[in-house]
């Protein structure tokens, strides 16, 4: 495979506000109820003060996708290029498979149109050259896409508070925890 190309996230400075999530479902003219990108809201206290946490993700473009692995119909595929996880919308059937197998809970599924969905990394927008929606809507830049080699030569991790490691790999790094 090429180069993983996922999410890094600093999530010391996100303050919630949804812009992330908003490009995305603007860019994608998403249906009400169908979110790609979710934001979370978590309190937590440090130094006995209670303290706002916020969590963004989306598909986690995992190395091992449990999406591709229970699709009945082979609706999705993981890029061997980037690694990124494509699915051929016309070929799902609405069995809600890959819904329920995500454990990132980054499928969505719409009873409108009968059929499942996700991220795409902004496919369009990575090839040509520039960042996807998501990234580009977030006003603290908290948020970028890029390779996970690169990530990890500049000091990312992969795991911060509240995050679910599940073991299929997600790609997705964080920025160190402050103090």
């Amino acid at each position: 495979m090429g180069k993983q190309v996922g999410f890094y996230y600093n999530q010391n400075y996100c303050i919630g506000c949804q812009a992330c999530e908003t490009a995305c479902k603007n860019k994608n003219k998403l249906d009400v109820g169908i979110r790609w990108r979710v934001v979370e809201h978590s309190e937590t206290t440090v130094n006995g003060r209670q303290v706002d946490r916020y969590f963004t993700h989306a598909c986690m473009h995992c190395e091992k996708p449990a999406c591709v692995a229970t699709c009945p119909v082979k609706a999705y595929s993981k890029r061997a290029k980037d690694g990124i996880v494509v699915q051929d919308y016309e070929k799902c059937v609405g069995c809600g498979a890959c819904v329920n197998a995500c454990p990132y809970k980054a499928v969505s599924f719409s009873r409108k149109k009968l059929k499942a969905s996700k991220c795409n990394l902004c496919l369009d927008y990575l090839q040509q050259g520039e960042a996807p929606a998501c990234v580009r809507g977030c006003p603290l830049q908290v948020l970028k896409a890029g390779t996970i080699s690169a990530m990890d030569k500049e000091g990312a991790v992969k795991e911060c508070k509240g995050f679910l490691q599940t073991g299929s790999g997600p790609s997705i790094r964080f920025a160190p925890e402050k103090r």
